[in-house]
């Protein structure tokens, strides 16, 4: 068989008996739930500290169960219900966008797939349980909890929930394609889908180092895949008030902002898992410490590598602005996907001829000649795309007026807005006198130019 086919062994998992699989799947859960109450610990500290403040410190020490208490106080307020929801879909949205976040994790990694640790006397694995396609059971999973946004817009029965929702919808379509891309140059070099099995491959080198561009698309990607800043159209609360979750309060407001961070965690995990070695030590600690991939200390260093990730969402929060929708949608169609799928190639091409016994040289020199060609292709392109936009626009085009519908618009591509009216500098205004509409300066008068008003007199 051949090195780089799938060869995945996962006859270890499915054989823990009923209450070893009842602690996993309990571990799992409460290991979402904590990382979500540091995160959010952590988003508020750390974006406090980023702007010279000095953020929660009032709840616990250090204010470190003030997440706590906005979860308590969520669950404490009135559970409004919109007159004109769609009361079925409107209570089941929440759910829907909830747990799907959770059934993600079931396939994510925590340590080495033997037989590693010991729980009550039993010998098991650190996951829960691992598929042949655990990578497409998550991004399936992912793809349905956008259902409970959408449906949370549908049902509230409001105009701004409405489009909050029809944004996740757009945005979700936008940015999962070209996440598919990244996972599958994944694929490409690893042999398989499994995810337990893709961490044993990134054995000597991790992917973060071979597919780079992988590695960055899916950076991208994934803070669009969850909504966050400067990606947070769907919830933009300079334009929807508050987006899909404008009619919701109380529990039901609290499980959309845990759906959120969970989503967080889980995109967080999955980065961990294919470009980062997943549950290995990173290279200082791995060289001269054997034990530092066995035992329970693999879940040290994923759960550094996790918060990691985590830090980088605060960080970008703290940062960037937000986006416009159209730059959203620029970014998405017109750069990750032609590059993810024009990187996917390359990926391809690479490990055919590797599989075809072909030299490195060889193999840079065909994908030298590859980019070559695309770049003379692009450049003729835009050569005659520039002389037919030069033949085909009118002579007397008239200009943009972005108040012709009766409100403003912005222009399009090819367009620009009228100049600014600006108000004179001080010493080119002319000195008016008091009188009639007919009325000229002191100058012209023979009066004095001193900078004050004549009189009537």
């Amino acid at each position: 068989m051949s090195p780089y086919l799938a060869a995945e062994d996962l006859s270890m998992f499915g054989r823990d008996p009923w209450w070893l699989i009842a602690i996993k799947a309990v571990f799992c859960f409460a290991f979402l739930m904590v990382t979500v109450l540091l995160s959010i610990v952590m988003e508020r500290k750390v974006v406090a500290w980023m702007q010279l403040r000095v953020g929660p410190n009032r709840h616990g020490p250090w204010g470190m169960l003030q997440s706590l208490a906005d979860g308590v106080k969520l669950m404490l307020k009135e559970d409004v219900v919109v007159k004109r929801a769609d009361k079925v879909v409107y209570v089941l949205a929440p759910i829907v966008a909830a747990i799907p976040a959770f059934m993600a994790f079931a396939v994510i990694p925590f340590g080495p797939a033997g037989n590693e640790i010991s729980i009550f006397g039993q010998r098991t694995t650190m996951q829960l349980t691992d598929l042949p396609i655990a990578m497409l059971y998550i991004l399936a999973v992912a793809s349905v909890g956008i259902y409970g946004i959408v449906l949370a817009g549908w049902s509230s029965g409001s105009t701004y929930p409405l489009l909050g929702g029809l944004r996740s919808c757009a945005q979700m379509i936008s940015y999962e394609i070209a996440m598919g891309a990244a996972f599958a140059s994944v694929f490409l070099y690893s042999g398989s889908m499994s995810t337990s099995t893709i961490v044993e491959a990134q054995a000597d080198r991790w992917y973060v180092l071979l597919l780079p561009v992988s590695f960055l698309i899916y950076i991208v990607t994934m803070v669009g895949e969850v909504n966050r800043a400067p990606f947070d159209m769907p919830e933009s609360e300079g334009d929807l008030v508050g987006g899909f979750n404008t009619e919701y309060s109380s529990i039901k407001f609290a499980m959309f902002m845990l759906a959120e961070y969970i989503n967080m965690v889980t995109v967080s995990a999955v980065a961990v898992t294919l470009f980062l070695g997943g549950w290995r030590a990173p290279w200082p600690v791995s060289t001269f410490w054997e034990g530092a991939n066995h035992g329970w200390w693999p879940m040290l260093w994923f759960t550094g590598k996790l918060l990691t990730l985590l830090f980088g969402f605060v960080w970008l929060r703290g940062t960037l602005p937000r986006v416009r929708y159209d730059q959203l949608m620029k970014l998405g169609w017109k750069v990750l996907i032609p590059v993810s799928l024009v990187w996917l190639m390359a990926v391809a091409t690479v490990r055919a001829l590797r599989n075809e016994n072909y030299e490195f040289a060889d193999i840079a020199l065909y994908i030298a000649g590859g980019v070559l060609v695309l770049l003379l292709l692009s450049f003729v392109a835009d050569m005659f795309r520039g002389r037919g936009d030069e033949s085909g626009q009118p002579a007397d085009q008239p200009p943009f007026d972005p108040m012709a519908g009766g409100f403003p618009v912005p222009p399009l591509p090819g367009q620009e807005l009228p100049p600014v009216p600006r108000r004179r500098p001080r010493h080119e205004r002319e000195l008016v006198v008091s009188g009639g509409p007919d009325t000229h300066s002191d100058e012209s008068q023979g009066g004095s130019t001193d900078g004050k008003e004549a009189s009537d007199g």
